[in-house]
Order: structure tokens, then C-alpha cells, then sequence
């Protein structure tokens, strides 16, 4: 079976081996996942970087459109034996094709196991009615993309550093079924 979660298309095999051999490090030894919910390829590319430039040793799991993130999200929290891990954080686009990021957040507050589920969003937009948007939908934080390789790897240490480290996040949701 193909999930349709992969790390990239094909054709992009250096970054798809980089996040996929976090995912496999993460499974084998309960490493927290970070999920990036992103379309445009080149953010993704740099980002890959960035954590690479970061020591990031994260699993990465990847997902192209917000109707992908609702399926990969209710995959984690289905069954005793997810078939993907649940994320300890979400790094959300917000202008993604099929459901927007807004919509994926609002799902994710909704939901009864999920609803704790620390989303950041990470978006070119800074526009003040996105930020509020964001924030009333019940994102952690709002950070918007750096445009150049320094930058993204300074936000990447900070990602590590807080919520990966420091950040005391709640309990892990219990699978249903």
C-alpha cells in the first residue's frame, strides 16, 4: 500500500532519503516527529536544509495540501497501530491548495484527540489579517518564512531549542479503536 504522505515527488531523492530516514530513525526510537504541511517545493528544499544546518535529528514527515495533513493526522490517532506516527508539532502553510491551512487548523482544535496538538504556522504572508486569523483559529505561534539559508537555520535552532527541548507539551492523545 502507498501512502500518500511521502517526503517528496519523485525526483527529488536527496531531500525525500533526508526527511525518510528521520521518519524510520523516529519510529525505531520514539524520536518526537515534527509534520510540514507545505505545497511549494523550493520552501520545502530550503527548509530540509535548514534543519540539516540546524543538527535537527527530528523525523520530518511531509505532506503537500491541507486535505493530505486532515488524512495523514487521522491516520496517526485511528488505531492502536498507527500506521503513521502522531507529530509532537505541526508546521502549517497557510495558502495550501484543496484545504487551507486555516481550515486544517480549525479541524485540528475540533478534534477531540488532536485538539492540544502544538501547530505553528510557517507562511510568506504578513498580512495582520492572516496573523489574527491564525491566531483565533488556535495556532501556537505565527512565523513568517525567511527568505535566505542563515535565517531559516537561526528559526530552525529556535524550533529545536523550544518546542522540541524545552516545551513541556500534554500527553499524548490516545488512539481510538
Amino acid at each position: 500500500m502507498t501512502l500518500p504522505w511521502r517526503p517528496l515527488r519523485a525526483g527529488r531523492q536527496k531531500l525525500a532519503l533526508g526527511f525518510q530516514a528521520r521518519l524510520t530513525l523516529g519510529a525505531m526510537t520514539n524520536t518526537p516527529t515534527i509534520l510540514v504541511v507545505e505545497d511549494e517545493e523550493d520552501s520545502v528544499l530550503l527548509l530540509e536544509s535548514a534543519f540539516r544546518k540546524a543538527h535537527f535529528s527530528n523525523p520530518v514527515h511531509r505532506v503537500s495540501h491541507g486535505a493530505l495533513a486532515i488524512e495523514y493526522l487521522s491516520q496517526a490517532v485511528a488505531a492502536k497501530n498507527r500506521p503513521v506516527p502522531l507529530p509532537a508539532l505541526v508546521l502549517l502553510d497557510l495558502k495550501l491548495p484543496l484545504v487551507s491551512g486555516i481550515e486544517v487548523l480549525k479541524w485540528i482544535r475540533a478534534h477531540p484527540l488532536l485538539h492540544s496538538l502544538i501547530v505553528i504556522i510557517f507562511t510568506s504572508s504578513t498580512e495582520p489579517r492572516d496573523i489574527a486569523e491564525a491566531y483565533r483559529a488556535g495556532a501556537n505561534s505565527y512565523l513568517v518564512k525567511p527568505s535566505n539559508l542563515s535565517t531559516l537555520t537561526e528559526l530552525a535552532i529556535g524550533l529545536r531549542s523550544y518546542w522540541m527541548r524545552l516545551n513541556v507539551p500534554p500527553n499524548e492523545p490516545v488512539a481510538s479503536g
